[in-house]
Protein backbone atom coordinates (compact mmCIF):
# COMPACT_ATOMS: atom_id res chain seq x y z
CA UNK A 1 0.00 0.00 0.00
CA UNK A 2 1.35 3.39 -0.99
CA UNK A 3 0.29 6.37 1.11
CA UNK A 4 0.53 9.93 -0.15
CA UNK A 5 -0.01 12.78 2.29
CA UNK A 6 -2.08 15.68 0.94
CA UNK A 7 -1.61 19.11 2.50
CA UNK A 8 -2.42 22.41 0.84
CA UNK A 9 -2.17 26.01 2.08
CA UNK A 10 -5.58 26.68 0.47
CA UNK A 11 -7.23 24.75 3.32
CA UNK A 12 -6.73 25.25 7.07
CA UNK A 13 -3.69 23.65 8.63
CA UNK A 14 -4.52 20.70 10.88
CA UNK A 15 -5.16 21.63 14.51
CA UNK A 16 -3.77 18.35 15.79
CA UNK A 17 -1.57 15.38 14.86
CA UNK A 18 -3.19 14.53 11.52
CA UNK A 19 -2.99 15.47 7.83
CA UNK A 20 -5.61 17.16 5.69
CA UNK A 21 -5.93 13.99 3.60
CA UNK A 22 -4.26 10.71 2.77
CA UNK A 23 -4.38 9.12 -0.67
CA UNK A 24 -3.96 5.35 -0.69
CA UNK A 25 -2.38 3.59 -3.67
CA UNK A 26 -3.60 6.40 -5.94
CA UNK A 27 -7.14 5.06 -5.71
CA UNK A 28 -8.78 6.27 -2.52
CA UNK A 29 -8.62 9.63 -0.77
CA UNK A 30 -9.53 10.01 2.89
CA UNK A 31 -10.15 13.67 3.78
CA UNK A 32 -10.01 14.65 7.44
CA UNK A 33 -12.97 16.41 9.00
CA UNK A 34 -13.04 20.06 8.04
CA UNK A 35 -14.41 22.88 10.14
CA UNK A 36 -15.10 26.52 9.31
CA UNK A 37 -11.60 27.92 9.62
CA UNK A 38 -10.17 30.48 7.23
CA UNK A 39 -7.09 28.91 5.60
CA UNK A 40 -5.15 32.20 5.60
CA UNK A 41 -5.74 33.21 9.21
CA UNK A 42 -6.88 30.07 11.01
CA UNK A 43 -9.77 32.12 12.42
CA UNK A 44 -13.31 30.81 12.71
CA UNK A 45 -15.61 31.90 9.88
CA UNK A 46 -19.29 32.58 10.51
CA UNK A 47 -19.47 32.39 14.27
CA UNK A 48 -23.11 31.66 15.12
CA UNK A 49 -24.05 31.29 11.41
CA UNK A 50 -24.41 27.65 10.37
CA UNK A 51 -24.85 28.59 6.69
CA UNK A 52 -21.58 30.54 6.57
CA UNK A 53 -19.81 27.78 8.48
CA UNK A 54 -21.10 25.07 6.14
CA UNK A 55 -20.04 27.08 3.08
CA UNK A 56 -16.51 27.44 4.55
CA UNK A 57 -16.33 23.76 5.45
CA UNK A 58 -17.24 22.83 1.87
CA UNK A 59 -14.72 25.34 0.47
CA UNK A 60 -12.05 23.70 2.63
CA UNK A 61 -13.05 20.24 1.39
CA UNK A 62 -12.93 21.48 -2.20
CA UNK A 63 -9.41 22.87 -1.71
CA UNK A 64 -8.15 19.54 -0.40
CA UNK A 65 -9.91 17.53 -3.10
CA UNK A 66 -8.42 19.85 -5.74
CA UNK A 67 -4.94 19.46 -4.28
CA UNK A 68 -5.34 15.69 -4.64
CA UNK A 69 -6.56 15.99 -8.25
CA UNK A 70 -10.18 15.26 -7.36
CA UNK A 71 -13.52 17.06 -7.20
CA UNK A 72 -16.90 16.66 -5.53
CA UNK A 73 -17.79 14.18 -8.30
CA UNK A 74 -15.13 11.81 -6.90
CA UNK A 75 -16.65 11.80 -3.40
CA UNK A 76 -18.37 8.51 -2.53
CA UNK A 77 -19.00 8.99 1.21
CA UNK A 78 -19.36 11.90 3.61
CA UNK A 79 -19.85 12.11 7.33
CA UNK A 80 -21.52 15.22 8.71
CA UNK A 81 -21.23 16.11 12.38
CA UNK A 82 -23.66 18.69 13.76
CA UNK A 83 -23.57 20.42 17.10
CA UNK A 84 -27.37 20.78 16.90
CA UNK A 85 -29.60 18.47 14.83
CA UNK A 86 -32.03 21.40 14.51
CA UNK A 87 -29.54 22.69 11.90
CA UNK A 88 -30.04 19.55 9.76
CA UNK A 89 -32.33 21.15 7.14
CA UNK A 90 -30.22 24.30 6.88
CA UNK A 91 -26.99 22.35 6.43
CA UNK A 92 -28.74 20.12 3.87
CA UNK A 93 -29.63 23.17 1.76
CA UNK A 94 -25.99 24.20 1.51
CA UNK A 95 -24.73 20.61 1.17
CA UNK A 96 -27.14 19.87 -1.71
CA UNK A 97 -25.62 22.67 -3.82
CA UNK A 98 -22.39 20.66 -3.96
CA UNK A 99 -23.42 17.04 -3.38
CA UNK A 100 -26.99 16.92 -4.69
CA UNK A 101 -28.66 14.98 -7.46
CA UNK A 102 -28.22 11.46 -8.75
CA UNK A 103 -24.47 11.51 -8.09
CA UNK A 104 -24.79 12.32 -4.38
CA UNK A 105 -22.44 10.30 -2.16
CA UNK A 106 -23.49 8.00 0.65
CA UNK A 107 -23.69 9.95 3.90
CA UNK A 108 -23.99 9.74 7.65
CA UNK A 109 -25.12 12.68 9.77
CA UNK A 110 -24.97 12.70 13.54
CA UNK A 111 -25.37 15.20 16.34
CA UNK A 112 -22.39 15.46 18.66
CA UNK A 113 -21.98 17.20 21.99
CA UNK A 114 -19.02 19.32 20.89
CA UNK A 115 -16.79 19.93 17.88
CA UNK A 116 -13.29 21.42 17.56
CA UNK A 117 -13.21 25.19 18.04
CA UNK A 118 -16.89 24.95 19.11
CA UNK A 119 -18.05 25.05 15.49
CA UNK A 120 -21.57 24.10 14.43
CA UNK A 121 -20.62 21.65 11.66
CA UNK A 122 -17.76 19.39 10.59
CA UNK A 123 -17.64 17.28 7.41
CA UNK A 124 -15.21 14.57 6.33
CA UNK A 125 -15.23 12.61 3.09
CA UNK A 126 -13.87 9.68 1.13
CA UNK A 127 -13.23 9.98 -2.60
CA UNK A 128 -12.24 7.59 -5.37
CA UNK A 129 -9.39 8.92 -7.48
Amino acid sequence: MQRTIINTPTAPAPVGPYNQAVAVSGQMLFVSGQVALDPATGALVGEGDVVAQTEQVIANLKAILTAAGASFDNVVKTSVFLKDMNDFATVNEVYAKYFGGDNAPARACVEVSRLPKDVAVEIECIAVL
